[in-house]
């Protein structure tokens, strides 16, 4: 399994010309900003790049232009794009993404079951989802759309332990449930990487291992720093004043 590196994985934004097509000059100029800005890998085809309303035909050439143009740059690149319906499309697109030489394709936590069905219901789909998409790295994104389904700390231990997971984009914002996902990783390949910048701090000191959302499209260079310092006792001072400003402005957005 290709390991998924501590550090800042935005998800990525597509941007779209004036007819409502993907305009690939500007995915290129984004792909391009990241690695200007000490992105370690991109999070694509995912809900911030819209993958709930682009057809099935534009979530595969996005992902395999971000997929080659990121590892181009020396980023990692992750993608999803489970939307489909059925079990069996969930697993020929997730395998299509997969045979496109993706880091690890990610699943979506919600798509695992309806929001009425127990956490029992949502492990037989994890079990049959891995079992028939030839791959040997996955995550899971907590998407909050349609609905949010937040992964137990019971479910994550048995998901960590099948050594098929590399990533999780946790959304929880919960720092006692934060610790307990540490814990049920702990020694495992599974990492987990706090979609919640206000939490992100104390959540690292926790065992996290960096930050997957929206606002490291406005600033990861200072994400990147936090990261690389947050252990430093030299910039102790200046780590708790990156954390303040990175946490205001995460409420202003």
């Amino acid at each position: 399994m290709k390991e998924i590196a501590n550090g800042v994985w935005p998800v990525m934004i597509t941007p779209f010309t004036e007819d409502n097509k993907i305009d690939y000059a500007a995915v290129q100029r984004i792909i391009d900003w990241y690695a200007d800005h000490k992105v370690t890998g991109i999070f694509a085809v995912c809900q911030s790049s819209e993958m709930f309303f682009l057809t099935k035909e534009e979530r595969m050439e996005l992902a395999k232009y971000v997929i080659d143009h990121g590892h181009e740059k020396g980023m990692g690149v992750i993608a999803s794009g489970h939307v489909a319906d059925s079990v069996e499309d969930q697993v020929a697109e997730a395998q299509a993404i997969v045979d496109m030489g993706v880091d690890s394709y990610v699943f979506i936590s919600n798509q695992f079951a309806a929001p009425e069905e127990s956490e029992d219901v949502a492990k037989e789909r994890i079990q049959y989802l891995i079992d028939h998409v030839k791959a040997d790295s996955f995550g899971i994104y907590e998407c909050p759309y349609p609905y949010k389904r937040v992964i137990s700390p019971e479910l994550l231990k048995w998901i960590a332990s099948t050594g098929k997971f590399a990533f999780l984009k946790d959304t929880c914002c919960d720092l006692d449930m934060l610790k307990a996902k540490c814990e049920a990783v702990k020694g495992t390949t599974l990492k987990i990487f706090n979609a919640n910048a206000a939490t992100l701090l104390e959540s690292m000191r926790m065992g996290v291992a960096g930050y997957s959302g929206v606002m490291a499209n406005f600033h990861s260079d200072l994400y990147a720093w936090l990261i690389e310092n947050y252990q430093n006792p030299a910039e102790a001072e200046r780590v708790e004043q990156m954390m303040a400003f990175l946490g205001a402005t995460s409420m202003v957005e």
